[in-house]
């Protein structure tokens, strides 16, 4: 009996599955709740609160004491969303190219976004916005067929029960009853959350304040997937999500985790800010895209609305564009995999799922030609991606007796070059095989 065991383990092995100890989730079951984000590539991150008011940091503001705490809550008077129209904002993003988005449901401030029945300190009860702004949107990015990403602050500074307020106040230090009523309240709404829009991708924040056992890390991720067994959690759950969350910084050589996400500003804020205008371009918007699909990552575009729903002019600008480069050059961005090691190609690259496709990223105006070294295969085809046009090149440093791989320079005429990135497609004779 213990033989036929170890047959047929060792023969699930060699088809691929692949074993945890118990308790823990098999990889295969992972890769097929993840599948969806690995080809997704891009989504739109939205930083809306009472905060885009004043035009100031979110939450942080009064924690470093730049602003009193019943200052910053002023700013609740002034949250109107007069302006809001979820279904122009699901529609750019659609637009934009992006397969998620994830909207800000509660900041480290406690002021939610949505209806919740565990606190009056929400824009339902406490603003003139007078309504549950979760809803709509969620109803929205599902009619356009996005997935629903919903960002859950797990502290909150402005919860009595919560040990820290300011950087220079706190609460208490130990007080078992208060966390433990707090520990209630938080999982209250998360379960809320949970239930009434069933979120795709759940983006946690503030996990640093406490550790994985007082937050009960292992419950809450329990709960999610009870709910939604199909969910996936971001990195910021003390060690209990699926993918990793870079900030503000794009990795300078491939990360280690298999899923990431690098989530970035538009500007320099994540919320509104009237007197940031430092916008990125969308030609640098889309190099650091492709920096990121190069690496085999997602990109977490952040935008910050007003106080009253609008969307800034200049960030509609670029989300349009990156719209028109994402749809010319789809083949190249969804569904691929990271591409070539440093040292192969001086740009980005993307492969196909099957490594027969290889694409090329070509930043600026290349005078010409491009290089593409440590290649064994050979090429059968090169076109440029969006419009077709086939491609010559020619190999050289590759005589007959070598197995080395030659060097492939590829020429490029300035009547194809795209405005921000120009893609190439390059078809292998195989599966990509390097030097």
């Amino acid at each position: 009996m213990k033989k036929l065991i170890f047959v047929l383990l060792f023969s699930l092995l060699s088809l691929g599955f692949t074993f945890k100890t118990s308790g823990q989730e098999p990889v295969i079951q992972k890769e097929k709740r993840m599948e969806w984000f690995k080809d997704a590539r891009l989504g739109i991150f939205i930083h809306w609160g009472i905060y885009s008011v004043n035009g100031i940091d979110e939450s942080w503001s009064f924690y470093n004491g730049y602003i009193s705490y019943d200052d910053y809550m002023k700013q609740l008077n002034g949250f109107t969303a007069q302006a809001y129209k979820p279904e122009a904002w699901a529609s750019l993003i659609k637009e934009s190219g992006a397969k998620y988005a994830v909207i800000t449901s509660k900041h480290h401030d406690g002021v939610a976004l949505w209806d919740t029945k565990l606190s009056d300190l929400n824009v339902v009860n406490k603003s003139p916005a007078s309504r549950d702004l979760v809803a709509p949107l969620v109803k929205e990015l599902r009619r356009n067929s996005l997935k629903v990403g919903i960002y859950y602050s797990l502290l909150d500074w402005s919860n009595s029960d919560y040990p820290n307020f300011t950087k220079a106040s706190k609460r208490y230090e130990n007080d078992s009853l208060k966390w433990d009523r707090f520990t209630a309240f938080n999982h209250g709404q998360i379960g809320e959350l949970s239930k009434n829009f069933r979120p795709d991708l759940w983006w946690f924040d503030g996990d640093w304040e406490q550790s994985a056992e007082k937050w009960k890390a292992p419950e809450i991720r329990k709960m999610i997937l009870s709910e939604n067994p199909s969910a996936i959690i971001n990195s910021r759950l003390q060690g209990y999500g699926d993918y990793a969350t870079p900030e503000q910084g794009l990795p300078s050589v491939k990360p280690a985790e298999k899923y990431w996400e690098l989530c970035m500003t538009i500007n320099d804020s994540w919320g509104y800010q009237q007197n940031d205008k430092d916008f990125k371009s969308p030609g640098q918007i889309i190099k650091i895209f492709s920096g990121c699909l190069s690496k085999g990552g997602n990109m977490l575009l952040d935008i910050g609305p007003r106080a009253d729903g609008s969307i800034p002019d200049e960030e509609i600008a670029v989300l349009k564009t990156l719209g028109k480069w994402t749809k010319k050059h789809s083949e190249a961005v969804y569904g691929t995999e990271g591409g070539l090691p440093a040292g192969y190609f001086y740009g980005p690259s993307t492969l196909s799922k099957d490594s027969t496709m290889l694409y090329l990223f070509v930043q600026g105006d290349p005078k010409g030609e491009v290089m593409l070294q440590g290649v064994k295969n050979k090429i059968n085809r090169i076109y440029v991606v969006g419009n077709g046009t086939k491609l010559t090149w020619k190999e050289y440093l590759k005589p007959y007796w070598s197995n080395n791989a030659g060097l492939y320079f590829i020429n490029i005429p300035d009547a194809v070059l795209d405005d921000n990135m120009t893609v190439l497609a390059v078809i292998l004779d195989g599966k990509l095989k390097l030097q």
